[in-house]
């Protein structure tokens, strides 16, 4: 029976479409939502149903968590008969183009539930609920249909498209069939000798096997990208029930041969534990958190959607923060900067400790990594930045909690870090005696966060002293000083590195142009002085240590407002500087040189507004920065926001639907801002 609805917590309303977005296919299959497990697996789709991307999928289970994800269940096809009437529910685009059947066509309603995606279909007097959520540290989806509206029960027909294909991959379906196997409640597929089994069940369906390919899927998104479009499923069996008035049914996919059948059960823990994220973000933030913007509150709870275990000896509750969905793993350089934003603007402060402890266990030569490639396989440690930044994402940290107990742990850390920056280590990276800042790279290898390559070529080759990374140099040396003053040490050694970089800053400013240098002493341009418009310079103002004068400050602001600021973010490079890429599209090598020569990056928008901020003192304009992305949460991936999006207008979404640092920086500025704005109001 369906709860009560006094039951159900409240969750803000920001993402709700009807037909008018629903029926028309081009608006319906260009949404997508998500939704994951807290192990690296999600579900993924369209509101439209039909793929588009070889990532969609109803289960795509990180068979080694929090990597290995793979491709189980591809969709579920069904097909509702009410009275007379049959009415396909699903909906597939061939490789001829034929949309095949239209089950859009029956949407009436969808909306999200918190981070649930909920369908509406209208079936003549019926109406006919289906709701999407996973399990918590289970690779396990559920599917919940509900007959909330009729006089006659609805009967269903679901067709189950089964797949085992890696991350990345399109399908192409051999002749051999998956062995599928009748159990209890509904169906084990074994792809192939080896492969891990999965399970379909239901707790009242009936379920037939099936053996038999179902080939040339047409992926409309994967075309567009240069990259192979179509894929395979197999059909592995059909699941038949029907659904009185008032009642639900439940479909359940899943790595476990023993998943909870209860949907209804399942769905209420889950909505429970979303409901608890808010819970948090209106403790934590007690004035403004319950009057913050229902697009804000949506982007809280799309915060936890990032999360994810990272089980290591000696911890198994370790946690890590997955970079973007649904391509990424977890990123060192954008763990990093996401955190604050998504552990700290929430109210989670315990999830931080945990997350910073976790790197903590692979400095590496002074290093943090930058990626961990595959399951099994060591971490990367090609960034100069990541490591950087660790130091200000402890910074907020301590600032937030004064917890002087994982200062103690990790000040070694950090105190190794810095000599090994002194002394030098990997990629060059050193500190430049001549002048205190720090030098970084090496032909071929790219480190800093611009590091997009075309075969051997680094795009935006930042050899020498990038402007960023020696912000974020200034603004390490600063907080160990005050973290070894905190601790009662002698803080004169990093005193002394913040006094050089300081100084030595400002060799980066061109009084020629009143704006920054991108990067100094560098081997790639004649007199060593990259000029370009780029918005690395923001940090110089946004961060809390700045080498730069107030006047300096303000110029560097007013420049990227007038030549980088777009309504997502700042550009990656100024409109009339030469290579200017104004959209992010075609071929993986046409996108890679795109993708930091003029696209916009959406993280970049937090760090604007708080220069803003510090510049012009202002919150209310401050604020109005961000109030575009609050839009942006029922375009493209809804209720989250995107990595990137064309430099020209109207700047269209690109790259992964859901990226961390965008939503943690989006979420990081609201908060400072507000903080702000509460003061200036006397509140």
């Amino acid at each position: 029976m369906l709860p009560s609805d006094h039951s159900a917590p409240e969750f803000p309303s920001t993402v709700d479409f009807g037909r008018d977005i629903c029926c028309e296919l081009s608006a319906a299959e260009s949404r997508e939502w998500l939704v994951t497990n807290g192990i690296g697996g999600y579900a993924f789709g369209t509101i439209a149903g039909l793929q588009t991307r070889c990532y969609h999928g109803l289960l795509v289970a990180a068979l080694q968590p929090p990597l290995g994800r793979t491709l189980l269940i591809a969709k579920l096809d069904e097909t509702a008969r009410c009275g007379s009437e049959e009415v396909a529910l699903s909906a597939n685009r061939w490789a001829d183009g034929t949309v095949s059947p239209q089950g859009y066509l029956h949407i009436e309603r969808f909306h999200l539930e918190g981070t649930t995606p909920v369908w509406t279909f209208a079936l003549a007097d019926a109406l006919l609920e289906k709701r999407i959520f996973m399990q918590s540290g289970s690779n396990t989806t559920y599917v919940l249909y509900r007959h909330v509206r009729g006089i006659s029960p609805v009967e269903l027909s679901i067709k189950v498209a089964a797949d085992y294909g890696a991350e990345h991959c399109v399908t192409a379906g051999k002749n051999q069939p998956m062995r599928v196997t009748a159990v209890e409640h509904g169906l084990q597929v074994v792809a192939f000798d080896g492969a891990m089994p999965f399970y379909v069940l239901s707790d009242s369906a009936t379920a037939s096997p099936a053996q038999e390919w179902y080939r040339n899927f047409d992926l409309a998104v994967e075309r567009a990208r240069g990259l192979p479009d179509r894929t395979d499923h197999f059909f592995a069996g059909e699941f038949r029930a029907t659904i009185a008035p008032g009642e639900s049914l439940t479909m359940v996919a899943s790595t476990s041969a023993a998943p909870s059948l209860i949907g209804e059960a399942a769905f209420a823990k889950r909505q429970s534990e979303t409901g608890a994220l808010l819970d948090r973000f209106f403790a934590a933030n007690v004035v403004t958190g319950r009057k913050a913007p229902p697009a804000i509150q949506q982007l809280v709870l799309a915060a936890d959607q990032f999360i994810a275990a990272r089980p290591l000896d000696g911890a198994a509750d370790a946690k890590t923060i997955m970079a973007g969905y649904p391509w990424f793993n977890d990123w060192g350089r954008d763990t990093m900067i996401a955190l604050p934003g998504l552990c700290l603007a929430t109210g989670r402060p315990e999830l931080a400790r945990n997350i910073l402890r976790t790197f903590a266990r692979f400095v590496s030569e002074g290093m943090l990594p930058n990626q961990f490639p595959s399951a099994g396989a060591p971490p990367v440690y090609n960034t100069v930045d990541a490591t950087l930044w660790y130091f200000e994402a402890v910074r907020q940290y301590f600032d937030a909690t004064s917890d002087m107990g994982l200062l103690h742990e990790l000040f070694p850390v950090l105190d190794d870090i810095i000599e090994a920056h002194v002394r030098g280590t990997r990629y060059h990276i050193h500190v430049d005696p001549a002048d205190g800042l720090l030098y970084a790279g090496e032909p071929g290898v790219q480190l800093t966060w611009m590091d997009a390559k075309v075969g051997g070529r680094v795009v935006t080759p930042r050899i020498g002293k990038p402007i960023e990374v020696n912000a974020l140099w200034l603004n390490a040396a600063a907080t160990m000083s005050k973290f070894a003053r905190r601790m009662g040490r002698d803080a004169a050694r990093y005193e002394g590195l913040a006094k050089c970089a300081r100084t030595g800053f400002a060799k980066f400013w061109n009084s020629g142009k009143q704006f920054c240098f991108d990067v100094i002493d560098s081997p790639d341009s004649g007199d060593g002085k990259d000029s370009a418009l780029r918005p690395n310079q923001i940090f110089a103002v946004s961060l809390p240590e700045t080498a730069l004068t107030e006047e300096q400050q303000r110029a560097v602001v007013d420049v990227c407002a007038r030549e980088l600021l777009t309504s997502f973010g700042l550009r990656s490079l100024g409109r009339a500087e030469s290579g200017y890429r104004g959209r992010y599209a075609g071929s993986p090598e046409e996108r890679d040189d795109a993708y930091h020569q003029g696209t916009v990056w959406g993280w970049l928008l937090g760090p604007f507004a708080l220069a803003h901020l510090r510049v012009y003192g202002n919150a209310r304009e401050a604020m109005s920065f961000l109030e575009p992305m609050f839009g942006h949460i029922r375009a493209a991936g809804l209720g989250t926001a995107s990595e990137i999006f064309d430099g020209d207008p109207p700047f269209t979404p690109n790259g992964c639907i859901a990226q961390a640092w965008t939503v943690g920086e989006t979420l990081r500025a609201w908060r400072e801002i507000a903080a702000v704005s509460k003061q200036e109001a006397g509140m």
